[in-house]
């Protein structure tokens, strides 16, 4: 076990410590550490998923996940506009807030 708790431990680990452990170890151990896409084509792909699906709870921790994977404000404000005619005018209005204040929080 980890010396600190991951993300997945500290938002739902006291309730549901299995489904905590399934994100460190197969979503975020198998998945995310796969070499066939890079971590930043991974992020641009995640995004645009939790965009789509109107995912706002998630959103904002996967924004600033796309940052350190190499994203850039510029790429993550093109993919919300290219989604825009894709998954609907209103997702990229919901989006577009939520990425501005996390570009805010990080000083972007």
């Amino acid at each position: 076990m980890a010396d600190k708790p991951s993300a997945a431990q500290k938002a739902f680990g006291h309730i549901a410590p299995k489904l905590a452990q399934y994100s460190d170890d197969v979503l975020f151990g198998q998945v995310w550490e796969d070499p066939t896409l890079t971590a930043k084509e991974k992020s641009l792909i995640t995004i645009s998923s939790l965009i789509s699906l109107y995912r706002v709870n998630e959103l904002p921790f996967h924004l600033k996940k796309a940052i350190e994977n190499g994203c850039s404000k510029d790429e993550i404000v093109a993919v919300i506009t290219h989604l825009a005619f894709y998954s609907g005018w209103p997702t990229a209005n919901t989006a577009l807030p939520i990425a501005q204040k996390v570009f805010e929080e990080l000083g972007l």
